[in-house]
């Protein structure tokens, strides 16, 4: 059974770091491309970031380039975002997702979801 397990959501000022993870089970990690997407009250599901399965091949959404850096650890079966200089339109449900063996920005290529991390930033 794949599980996918964010973390690191909270409450920050505009301008602060956060910090998310994703612990996976249930799958071979290396073989799965991994990607970070949002949802904010009454919107659908955005995408933010993603990697390959090598973690060489990144791609995010115009509006976090500079600020968020998505990595992943095939050894511990992790993947984080990192998001810096957090605005308030960045406030968000966080979901991290695994695809296998595709690099893709849909959600709807992607078969697993973790159940999600809030994420506020006040202004």
């Amino acid at each position: 059974q794949v599980q996918l397990v964010e973390s690191g959501g909270g409450l920050v000022q505009a301008g602060g770091s956060l910090r998310l993870s994703c612990a996976a089970s249930g799958l071979t990690f290396k073989f799965y491309a991994m990607g970070w997407f949002r949802q904010a009250p009454g919107k659908e599901h955005e995408f933010v970031a993603r990697i390959g399965g090598n973690g060489l091949n990144t791609a995010y959404t115009d509006s976090v380039t500079g600020r968020f850096t998505i990595s992943r650890n095939n050894a511990k079966n992790t993947v984080d975002l990192q998001m810096n200089s957090l605005k308030p339109e960045d406030t968000a449900v966080y979901y991290c997702a695994a695809v296998q063996a595709r690099l893709t920005i849909d959600p709807t290529d992607y078969s697993y979801w973790g159940q999600g991390t809030q994420v506020t930033v006040s202004s």
